[in-house]
């Protein structure tokens, strides 16, 4: 069976190309709750947009998996005299690749379309050691000067995107923007959809969540688990594909694409929830990555083990090429190998498990 149909292709594709910037996931959330409503018994959200469904709802014992919606993205920061927008950061967004790039700034009027400007190589003295950084980046829109920008409904703390939308590159990977971590908000959803369609029977209530502004600080995580209060998390995240070039394997660990979902060890994963993965991938021959974080995961997994007195919580990753790129890929076959552990493993949880060490 394959997990990836041509209807949750489509979801992907009108999911994936939507702008879901932090602090302003709202459209894409909409988008993913339109999806997974036919798939779970309640669906419901929070003041700050982390929305969520439920299956089973109503009992005591409430197990989560969760992705985050937001998108890493930028402010309008600065509007030059003779019209150029110099930015801010909103979430971990990479100066150096935005050069050349095309960009739509989010306004009351409207998209506005614009382009970060560079000098050309001509102008570039070859001794000169110029490179993109925040103070020098900039974004054009064909303005003469600043009122013309202002006129256009462009203001300081609109935020801005990259044009590019999702591609398929040789029948095998998905590449595009933002697949951090829209993917597992579509692995999670189809989590959901599974256990629709297979008729699993569930004992306890299981929350599909869709977190905000993890860019920024695990924000959406922190809140909607104090909301929930769930026994047990199943978070998934991208990771890095270190098998590119460039990237050192001894600094950043062994992790490729195509060979399946990483698990990682750390102080935020919970070891006997943790053992219930791996028994889980092996029960139903699913390749599994291994990776370590030596203090924080720096993903949602460290909002729920540490939120309501401790909450047991594992960190499921998709493997990823080229993070907080326009460019970020994927593997088909890890995609369905995430969705496939997330279910398998959900199957393994008894109502009212302990994760309690003694």
């Amino acid at each position: 069976m394959s997990i990836i149909n041509k209807e949750a292709e489509a979801f992907l594709y009108r999911y994936l190309n939507n702008a879901s910037p932090t602090g302003h996931e709202a459209e894409g959330q909409k988008i993913w709750l339109d999806y997974l409503k036919p798939y779970v018994d309640e669906v419901d959200g929070d003041a700050y947009g982390t929305a969520f469904g439920v299956i089973n709802p109503g009992k005591d014992y409430r197990v989560v998996i969760e992705a985050h919606a937001d998108e890493i993205s930028w402010f309008v920061h600065y509007i030059s005299d003779d019209g150029f927008i110099y930015v801010a950061r909103n979430g971990g967004s990479d100066p150096q690749i935005a050069p050349s790039k095309r960009v739509l700034i989010h306004t009351a009027k409207g998209v506005v379309k614009g382009v970060f400007g560079w000098p050309a190589i001509h102008t570039r003295r070859s001794d000169n050691k110029l490179s993109p950084s925040l103070d020098n980046i900039f974004i054009d829109v064909g303005a003469n000067d600043r009122d013309e920008v202002l006129a256009m409904g462009i203001h300081v703390g609109c935020v801005i995107t990259f044009e590019d939308e999702l591609i398929t590159l040789n029948d095998r990977y998905y590449c595009g923007r933002a697949l951090d971590n829209r993917m597992g908000g579509f692995c999670i959803a189809q989590v959901a959809r599974l256990i629709r369609e297979q008729q699993i029977e569930l004992p306890w209530s299981l929350y599909i969540v869709n977190s905000v502004q993890e860019e920024v600080g695990l924000r959406g995580a922190g809140m909607i688990a104090h909301t929930i209060k769930p026994h047990a998390a199943l978070v998934t995240d991208v990771t890095h594909d270190t098998g590119t070039p460039l990237i050192d394997k001894k600094k950043h660990g062994d992790v490729s694409c195509g060979k399946g979902p990483s698990i990682t060890y750390a102080p935020a994963v919970h070891n006997k929830l943790l053992q219930l993965v791996v028994e889980a991938a092996a029960a139903a021959d699913i390749p599994l990555q291994r990776e370590v974080a030596s203090r924080a995961t720096g993903t949602d997994t460290d909002a729920f083990a540490y939120s309501e007195g401790g909450v047991p919580s594992v960190l499921i990753s998709l493997p990823l090429r080229y993070m907080h790129t326009t460019v970020e890929m994927a593997h088909k076959d890890d995609i369905e190998h995430v969705v496939l552990l997330l279910l398998e493993t959900l199957k393994r949880i008894e109502y009212g498990q302990s994760f309690r060490y003694f």
